[in-house]
């Protein structure tokens, strides 16, 4: 059969493929919905995809659904949605045999966008075919009684609070204006015990900290290119020694691009401790999962995924595990 994808045409022939396709009526614009569902079947069908649809309502339990369709046999899980819809279906997924494709409908769709997914509908679904298996790597943290597997991050600090009203003030909503100064003045900054690898302690005193997995965190925000979700190991930033008119800076500036300060400090890690006084509220992926210590753990190419040909934001270079992870980074280290 003949398949139209972006910018070149092949002749493919396809053997029927099963896959669960969990949609999100939720994500993005609600009206928007009906059509795009008709649209990703219309595109499945094309490529003789065969998906079981589950629609998600706010009670679900996404991991057992995705549980109950591997037990039947289906291998690929398509998740139709944001950020979000990805972030509760990753931890049934995670050392399993199963492939997790991806159809961008949410508002931000930053893991799609850091695995190469950036097209429309039907480019996407052809990547479902057409795109390049990668195994990837994913984070597990735990706070108290909260454990939560993330891709993106976590954040501790005012971190959590700073970048979502600075992202929707740059896309026009000047009411963030007052909330967004409002913290910045209230903020204080909190002592830090780090433990990386159990090799290596550090003390901070910082008004927030970032452990990413991947390269761009929430609204597309890049922390560094050097960060990867195939090295093994976790990326840790620690903002010391920054003013808060820098940190505000920082967080308005570095959408374009990666911004230096002398007061990020960068360390790579597979194990991490953190214990902070006062302490500070920890997020991951979004998600507040309360305050206090904290440990972290890299799951080395634990999820298989469908990406794009491109992986947006990968550095040419990437770390061996053997390489020095312990001391700050330099910029020619990155």
């Amino acid at each position: 059969m003949l398949v139209d994808l972006p910018g070149k045409l092949k002749t493919i022939f396809h053997r029927p493929l099963r896959a669960k396709l969990i949609f999100n009526t939720g994500s993005g614009r609600a009206e928007e919905s009906p059509q795009q569902l008709a649209s990703i079947l219309a595109a499945m069908q094309d490529l003789h995809i065969l998906p079981e649809v589950y629609s998600v309502r706010p009670d679900s339990q996404l991991e057992k659904v995705v549980q109950d369709a591997i037990k039947t046999g289906i291998k690929l899980i398509v998740v139709a949605g944001g950020d979000g819809t990805i972030d509760s279906v990753v931890g049934a997924l995670v050392g399993r045999d199963a492939i997790l494709g991806i159809i961008p409908t949410g508002t931000r769709n930053n893991v799609a966008f850091n695995l190469g997914i950036t097209g429309d509908i039907a480019s996407s679904v052809a990547l479902l075919r057409q795109g390049c298996r990668l195994k990837i790597d994913v984070g597990r943290v735990h706070c108290g009684h909260a454990r939560h597997w993330f891709l993106e991050g976590v954040a501790l600090g005012l971190i959590s609070d700073m970048y979502p009203m600075a992202d929707d003030l740059q896309h026009g909503d000047l009411a963030q204006i007052g909330g967004l100064l409002s913290t910045l003045v209230s903020a204080s900054p909190s002592r830090l015990q780090i433990n990386l690898d159990g090799k290596q302690s550090l003390d901070a005193t910082a008004h927030m900290l970032v452990i990413t997995n991947l390269p761009f965190l929430g609204p597309h925000f890049q922390i560094s290119p050097n960060v990867s979700f195939k090295d093994g190991r976790l990326d840790i930033f620690t903002f010391s020694d920054m003013s808060k008119l820098n940190m505000l800076s920082y967080a308005m500036l570095s959408r374009g691009g990666l911004v230096e300060d002398e007061g990020i400090k960068h360390y790579r890690a597979k194990d991490i401790t953190i214990v902070s006084d006062p302490q500070m509220p920890v997020l991951a992926d979004g998600i507040l999962l309360g305050q206090g210590a904290l440990s972290v753990h890299i799951h080395p190419r634990a999820l298989m995924v469908m990406a794009g040909e491109h992986l947006t934001g990968q550095s040419a270079t990437i770390a061996t595990p053997s390489a020095p992870t312990l001391e700050p980074l330099k910029p020619d280290e990155e």
